[in-house]
Parts: C-alpha cells; sequence; structure tokens
C-alpha cells in the first residue's frame, strides 16, 4: 500500500521533506506501524532508521488512536479534527466573512488558481487570512499590494473555492 503520489507535491530530500512526506502519509494513508511507515519514506527516496522516524513522529506529536474506520493508526493533532472538505471552521468562516466582505473587490478563476483583487495594501492581509485555514486543495498562495494569487490542486477546486470566497465576501 503506498500513499497516492500528486504530480502536484514533490517533498525534497531533506528533513523539512522527510517531515512533510510523513505527515501526507498519515493524512492520507492508516499507517498501522513505523515498519509500514518506513516503507512508503523507502518509496519517496527516504532512507530512515526507527530511531529518527521515532523523533520524527515525537517531534509531529503523532499518536495511535482508532480512526474513521476504527483501525489503531498513527494520528496527528491538527489532522484529527481538520475539516475534510472545502468547510471552514466557524471561527475561520466568521473571520474570513468579516475581512472578505470589506475587502474583496473581485474573484477570478484561471485554471488551477484563483485571482483576488483587494483595495491597494490589502492583499496581504488577505491572504493571511486566507492561509491561516487553507482547505486541503489550496497548494499556495502569493500576495502582492492589491492582488492575491491561490493556486489549487485542479480547476474543479479552484472553481469550488472561488464561488465559496464569493459567498463569504457577499456575507452567506
Amino acid at each position: 500500500m503506498s500513499v497516492p503520489k500528486s504530480p502536484h507535491l514533490q517533498h525534497p530530500q531533506t528533513r523539512a521533506g522527510r517531515l512533510a512526506a510523513i505527515r501526507a502519509a498519515i493524512d492520507s494513508t492508516a499507517i498501522t506501524s513505523q515498519q509500514q511507515l518506513s516503507r512508503l519514506l523507502a518509496e519517496q527516496g527516504f532512507e530512515v532508521t526507527q530511531a529518527t522516524l521515532s523523533r520524527d513522529l515525537d517531534e509531529l506529536e503523532a499518536f495511535k488512536a482508532r480512526n474513521a474506520q476504527g483501525i489503531m493508526s498513527y494520528l496527528l493533532p491538527d489532522s484529527f479534527d481538520a475539516p475534510a472538505s472545502m468547510s471552514l471552521s466557524a471561527p475561520a468562516a466568521a473571520q474570513m466573512s468579516k475581512v472578505l466582505s470589506g475587502l474583496v473587490a473581485s474573484v477570478a478563476t484561471a485554471l488551477n488558481q484563483v485571482v483576488i483583487h483587494t483595495p491597494s495594501g490589502a492583499a496581504q492581509y488577505v491572504a493571511s487570512v486566507i492561509d491561516a485555514e487553507p482547505p486541503e486543495s489550496v497548494l499556495g498562495t502569493i500576495a502582492g499590494d492589491d492582488t492575491v494569487l491561490i493556486i489549487l490542486s485542479s480547476e474543479s477546486t479552484a472553481q469550488s473555492y472561488a464561488a465559496q470566497l464569493l459567498e463569504i465576501a457577499a456575507g452567506k
């Protein structure tokens, strides 16, 4: 069983890349043992010792518990309660509504990208609110003076996210 390899996301062969790969593996696969995780990492080019893997799991605050399917597997504190879809938590939605309703001038999509136009000087603030709790499909954001570029994993998720942002900005 291997971790689905996204053509959009690759991890560099560094410590930070290894930690990101571990997080991605735990978030996408029921990891039941360190041996299984070690094999998945090896498939991605990360050769790790059991001691290193234990330290990495400790640093990520990974713990074993029953997942949604009832299998004892590793989970991460932030992924345990994370929304699985494009939906936002109530506090994040309230903050986004407050900010976006006053600062979004327009929202457009282009392929897998969403472009938000704001008044001059507001783009970085809008991007920081979006970055506070991005959906899994958001690969990253870039902010200029009056424009925010959000890169998503696919064209359909970009269109859905743009529609959601427009609804939030309209106060719906």
